[in-house]
């Protein structure tokens, strides 16, 4: 019999062309500290052209698993096609090339049983420890929760790769903004929009899943180069919302990013990931303007998401 004192919860997870990632992901869902009946496991294939059948079919019967695909459409789209499918009291999202620890879900479960109004958001750990990139781009969303996130009860910002919300308080501010077709900015507008409708959030840093985002030169530049753009997407539909001209962050936000790992150590090693993350603020201003200048000859269309390898 379900535990009446853990909720039930919908997990969805947008994927594309990315099968390898997918299956781990289900296999660590697979191993949740979770009683079976108390979530579901929605898995979004948002255009992929690779099929997923079989690995879906590999995960069937050890927990509730269904499966849909839509045209490619973004990440956003893909979140809210598995929002609508939802019958759990709340909703969990995570993404394809994540592996949530065993305590993932009941981390969340527990917090959200004594904050069911607000949206409670948890750790991400980079799962590869010898890739430059991918640490960096960790440091990055380690320096943003450190800023954001610093007093817990009282959280702004969470990635949405995981962070878990009641489905009607969900729906009532219009889910996730399908106009952003990006893998960048969309959480940030979410969160923001819930801020704004008097929502609070809660940082539940128990709450760890790994992620494995193997990137290399070119793919590490293009996932700043869309923050950028997903940056400027986000910003100006702020604007629009709350009728101001678009603000960025204050200059000193800027330098303590920069200089995050010199605050932990001031050897070789922290000094190259602050050249990097000035890397980073290169793309991202860059993918900011050319959103700016040209983002509205493109809105219809989508950009082509690259598999990882």
């Amino acid at each position: 019999m379900f535990n009446e004192q853990l909720p039930t919860i919908s997990i969805i997870v947008p994927t594309f062309n990315r099968p390898r990632q997918l299956r781990r992901c289900l296999q660590a869902l697979a191993a949740l500290d979770y009683p079976r009946d108390g979530f579901e496991v929605i898995v979004v294939n948002d255009g992929g052209g690779q099929s997923l059948a079989e690995i879906v079919a590999e995960f069937e019967g050890r927990f509730c698993l269904r499966y849909v695909q839509q045209p490619n459409q973004g990440p956003a789209a893909a979140r809210n096609k598995g929002a609508k499918m939802a019958n759990g009291r709340f909703l969990a999202f995570t993404d394809d090339d994540c592996a949530p620890a065993s305590a993932w879900l009941r981390q969340l479960a527990t917090q959200l049983v004594t904050d069911s109004d607000k949206m409670v958001g948890g750790y991400t750990r980079n799962a590869l420890h010898r890739n430059p990139f991918s640490i960096t781009s960790q440091l990055l969303i380690d320096f943003l929760y450190h800023y954001y996130n610093q007093t817990e009860s009282r959280a702004l910002f969470f990635t949405s790769n995981n962070f878990a919300l009641a489905t009607e308080r969900f729906w009532r501010i219009g889910g996730f903004d399908e106009t952003i077709p990006l893998a960048a900015g969309e959480d940030r507008e979410l969160c923001d929009r819930w801020l704004d409708h008097g929502l609070g959030m809660v940082y539940r840093p128990r709450a760890v899943i790994y992620h494995e985002h193997n990137l290399n030169l070119l793919s590490f530049w293009r996932q700043h180069f869309n923050y950028g753009r997903g940056a400027w997407l986000y910003r100006s539909l702020r604007s629009e919302r709350k009728n101001e001209a678009v603000h960025l962050e204050p200059p000193h936000f800027y330098f303590k990013l920069v200089t995050f790992p010199l605050t932990m150590a001031r050897d070789i090693r922290a000094f190259i990931l602050t050249g990097m993350l000035f890397f980073t603020q290169v793309a991202n201003g860059t993918g900011f303007l050319y959103e700016k200048l040209f983002g509205s000859e493109q809105k219809k269309k989508l950009p082509e998401r690259e598999p990882l390898l």
